[in-house]
C-alpha cells in the first residue's frame, strides 16, 4: 500500500488539493495519506476536509494525523513538504517591517531579497531535520518539497543529504495558461519549453502545437496593442526587453532586480502597478478566512462567497478572488496545475509524464553553475524523476539568473557552514538591496532580522 506523508498538512487548501490530485487517480484511490503537522488545530481542519473529498470521489482510502514527525514519515514513499517556518507572525512580518524602516520595500519576499535569505535561514535547517528522519525511517522515500525559496532550499538539500528529492512549483504551466489567455489559443494548444532557475526561468520556445508557428509574436502585439493586462505590466515589459517571456509573476519578478522598486519613485510604483507589501495582504486575507472558515466548521457549514468578501472587505483586492475561490470550493474536488500527484502516478504504475522539477545542475544547463538549483523539464516514470539536458540558454538569460544564483549560494553557504559573515554578502549582492541600501544600512538590516527572529534561526560565528 503506498503511504504519502504530507509535511504541514495545516496548509488546508493545498493540502486538499493535492488529496483531490491523487486520490483522483484510480491506481491510487486506496493510497494512505498521513496530515502531520505540528499545529492540533490546522490539522484537524485538514483531516475535516479529507473527508470531503474521499465523499466527493466516493472512496475508502486510509487517513492518519500525526503532530510527530517521525511517526508520520516512518514507512512513507513519498513526503510531500509544504511547510512555512515562523508563519505569518512573527516570521513574515518581520521580515517585511525591519527592511521597510531601512527604505527597502517587498512584494512576496519569500523567494529571493532580504525576504527571501531569511526565509531560507529558517527553512534549511528544518528541511534538513526531515531529511535525516527519512534517511532513517524511510530512505528510499522521495522528497517532493512545495516549500519557498525553492532553489534556496533544494540546493542546501542536495548539498547536506542523498535523499531523492526535487523542487516543485506552478510558475511555468501556471503562466502559461495566462499566456495561451492572452493570446486567444486554448493551452492544449500551445507546446513550450522552459528553463532557467525557479521563479527566473523563460520559455525558450512557445509556439502552436499543430503548426509550428512561433508565439512570441503574439504576445509582442499584446504589448504593441496595449492589452497587457494591469497586473502583468512588469513581465511584459522584460519580454520587450530581454526578448523572452519570464515564467513567474510580475509581483515576484519585480523584486529581484534592481529596475521596479525605487523608495520614493511612486511614479515608476504605480506605471508598473507593484503591489508592495502584497504576501502581507495575501496572508492577512488567510487568516481572516480560517478564522470564518472554522467559526462555519463548528456549525457544519462552508463559509458563503458573501460571507468571506465582507470579512474581506479591507484586504488588498487582487487577493480576494481567489482566497474566496479557495475556501468555498473546500467541498468541490477537481485536478490541479501541481505536478505532485503526477509524479507519484508515474513513478507507481510507470506511465510517462513530463514536468517541470528544480534540481541540482548536474550537466542540465551549461552556463549557470555546476550544482546550483535549476529549473528544467523532467521526465518521470518508474525510474523515478529523470531532467532533460538543455545545454545553454541565451547568454543574456543566463547572466540574469547568475545575478540570483549568486544570492542563493551564499544563502546556502551561511546555513550550511553557520557563518554569519556569508548573510551579510548574500544581502549586500541582492539586486533590489543593493540598489537601495548602503553597506552600513545592509550590516544593520541584517543584524536587526537575526536578533528579531530569535530562535527561529540557529547560532552563527
Amino acid at each position: 500500500m503506498t503511504k504519502i506523508t504530507f509535511i504541514g498538512a495545516g496548509s488546508t487548501v493545498f493540502a486538499k488539493n493535492m488529496m483531490g490530485d491523487i486520490w483522483g487517480y484510480p491506481e491510487l484511490a486506496d493510497a494512505t495519506i498521513c496530515l502531520m503537522d505540528i499545529d492540533p488545530k490546522r490539522l484537524r481542519q485538514s483531516e475535516q476536509v479529507s473527508r470531503h473529498v474521499i465523499k466527493a470521489l466516493g472512496i475508502n482510502p486510509t487517513v492518519e494525523c500525526a503532530t510527530d514527525r517521525r511517526e508520520a514519515l516512518r514507512g512513507a514513499d513519498y513526503v510531500v513538504c509544504m511547510i512555512q517556518v515562523g508563519g505569518y507572525e512573527p516570521a513574515t512580518v518581520i521580515d517585511f517591517e525591519i527592511p521597510k524602516k531601512y527604505g527597502l520595500r517587498q512584494t512576496i519576499g519569500d523567494t529571493l531579497g532580504i525576504g527571501g535569505i531569511m526565509r531560507g535561514l529558517r527553512t534549511i535547517p528544518v528541511l534538513i531535520d526531515i531529511a535525516k528522519d527519512m534517511e532513517a525511517l524511510c530512505p528510499e522515500a522521495l522528497l517532493i518539497n512545495y516549500a519557498n525559496p525553492m532553489c534556496m532550499n533544494q540546493w542546501a538539500l542536495s548539498r547536506a543529504t542523498d535523499i531523492r528529492t526535487v523542487g516543485l512549483c506552478h510558475s511555468v504551466q501556471g503562466t502559461a495558461h495566462e499566456l495561451a489567455r492572452d493570446i486567444d489559443i486554448p493551452y492544449d494548444d500551445i507546446n513550450y519549453l522552459a528553463a532557467g532557475i525557479n521563479h527566473m526561468a523563460f520559455y525558450l520556445k512557445f509556439e502552436h502545437r499543430a503548426t509550428g508557428e512561433d508565439l512570441y509574436p503574439r504576445l509582442r502585439r499584446v504589448y504593441d496593442e496595449g492589452r497587457v493586462p494591469p497586473t502583468n505590466r512588469v513581465r511584459y515589459e522584460m519580454l520587450r526587453r530581454l526578448g523572452y517571456f519570464v515564467t513567474e509573476s510580475s509581483e515576484h519578478f519585480s523584486e529581484y532586480v534592481p529596475w521596479f522598486i525605487k523608495d520614493g519613485d511612486a511614479d515608476l510604483i504605480d506605471r508598473f502597478n507593484i503591489p508592495l507589501d502584497e504576501y502581507l495582504e495575501r496572508c492577512k486575507a488567510g487568516i481572516i478566512s480560517w478564522q470564518l472558515l472554522e467559526k462555519a466548521e463548528a456549525e457544519g457549514r462552508i463559509p458563503s462567497e458573501d460571507e468571506i468578501m465582507d470579512a474581506l472587505r479591507d484586504v488588498h483586492p487582487m487577493n480576494k478572488a481567489g482566497t474566496v475561490r479557495s475556501i468555498t470550493n473546500l467541498n468541490q474536488v477537481w485536478r490541479s496545475v501541481e505536478y505532485g500527484s503526477l509524479i507519484i502516478h508515474s513513478m507507481e504504475t510507470g506511465a510517462p509524464c513530463t514536468i517541470y522539477g528544480n534540481v541540482p545542475n548536474d550537466n542540465i544547463i551549461d552556463n549557470l553553475p555546476a550544482g546550483c538549483c535549476v529549473e528544467a523539464p523532467c521526465l518521470v516514470d518508474s525510474n523515478g524523476v529523470q531532467p532533460t539536458r538543455i545545454g545553454a540558454i541565451p547568454p543574456h538569460l543566463a547572466a540574469l539568473m547568475r545575478t540570483n544564483v549568486n544570492v542563493q549560494s551564499l544563502t546556502v553557504e551561511a546555513a550550511l557552514s553557520g557563518k554569519r559573515e556569508h548573510i551579510y554578502h548574500a544581502a549586500m549582492l541582492d539586486p533590489h538591496t543593493a540598489a537601495e541600501l548602503t553597506l552600513d544600512e545592509i550590516w544593520s538590516m541584517v543584524d536587526e532580522l537575526i536578533e528579531a527572529h530569535g530562535d527561529f534561526l540557529p547560532e552563527y560565528v
